[in-house]
Order: C-alpha cells, then structure tokens, then sequence
C-alpha cells in the first residue's frame, strides 16, 4: 500500500473513532467509549478533578454523569486530522452536543475536541483528549474549559449597528 493509501485509510478510521465516541455517548455505552482510548489515556474536560481521568476505566466511571441526562445528541464537525509520522496523529473537532433532563429542560454546548492518537494492534485510539467550550445555552452550567481566542488588537474599534 502506498503512503497516500494508507494515509486516507487513517484518517478513514480516525474519523470513525471520534464519531464512535459520539454515538456511544449517546447511547451511554460506556463499555464501547473505553475500547476507543489507550490504557494510558488523559482525558480533560475541566478545571474540577471530577471532569478528568487517567485510563479508560476512569474515564467511564467519570461518564457516569451523563446518566442524569434522560437524552443527549452529539453531532462532530470540522475535523482536522494531522499525523506525525505513521502511528502517531492529532486532531481537533467541533462538538454540538444537546442534553435533555428527565423534567424536559435542555442544555446545550459548543465545543472543541482536541485530540492526539497512537495506533496499536493495527487499530487507532485517543491517547489524550481536551475539551474546549466555544459557548453554550443558560442551561448548560458544567465547567469545561472555555476556548481563548485572540484578542482585537489595541487600536480596533467595532463597527457601529453591526449585531
């Protein structure tokens, strides 16, 4: 297989992994969002201790949170997929995930998976992930790490009745 192959087959089954991760989520398999992540992984979400974990059986202990959503619905876009040589890769992803609570009140976020893989066994997993939040709705009250983007430079003045 040449490399131009073997690289679109990569980000094939990258792609496929960060969906899985959504699907599962939605589902709460937390059985089948451990086999997406290294032994070894870090997953971050936070600045609370509770929001992060080390291995993939802390992560879906940490995932148990999620039950007190009665539904939820993540929907991944714009990924980027850069690889460092031929089993390493980084990612990053937008994230719009709706939950609903049991008495019908939602919350939504807007956010960022910032992701880095390792292939083993002939198959790729997360070895680390970051969540960012670009924004949410007033339902949404969780601490994850807000997005920083630059600042407007010092002399920028914002046009007027643009809104």
């Amino acid at each position: 297989m040449n490399d131009l192959m073997k690289k679109i087959l990569d980000e094939r089954e990258i792609k496929a992994v960060l969906i899985e991760y959504c699907c599962a989520l939605d589902r709460m398999d937390l059985g089948a969002i451990a086999h997406l992540f290294s032994e070894d992984c870090i997953v971050e979400f936070g600045a609370d201790a509770k929001l992060n974990s080390r291995g993939p059986k802390a992560l879906s202990k940490s995932l148990e949170r999620m039950w007190r959503w009665e539904r939820t619905s993540h929907h991944l876009s714009n990924i980027s997929i850069n690889f460092a040589g031929l089993f390493k890769a980084s990612s990053i992803s937008y994230v719009t995930a709706w939950h609903e609570r049991a008495d019908k009140t939602t919350a939504t976020i807007y956010g960022q998976y910032h992701d880095e893989f390792r292939q083993e066994d002939e198959r790729w997993v997360i070895t680390k992930r970051k969540m960012f939040m670009n924004g949410s709705d007033s339902g949404f009250t969780v601490g994850i790490f807000p997005f920083k983007r630059k600042t407007a430079p010092e002399n920028w003045i914002s046009p007027k009745n643009i809104d």
